[in-house]
């Protein structure tokens, strides 16, 4: 499912979220719910790695024990 990978987090989970109401309705056949279930678990995976990538992006900003990085002025490290 390519189609997803180039999407942004919050497109992902407003996709990821109409997979959960269209499966929660009840009016799909077994396939076609097997298959939603798919793409949601796809969906599910990519919001999950784009969260990964912005944990680790704030932890390279802040540092991995709170130290102070080249973006945060000593007033901000004092905190």
């Amino acid at each position: 499912m390519k189609e997803y990978q180039e999407l942004k987090f919050e497109e992902a989970l407003a996709k990821l979220e109409q997979v959960v109401r269209q499966l929660e309705s009840g009016e799909l056949t077994l396939d076609e719910s097997l298959k939603l279930f798919e793409s949601g678990i796809v969906l599910a995976r990519i919001c999950s790695q784009k969260l990964d990538e912005a944990e680790g992006k704030i932890q390279l900003l802040i540092g991995e024990e709170g130290e102070r990085s080249a973006f945060q002025s000593e007033e901000e490290a004092s905190l």
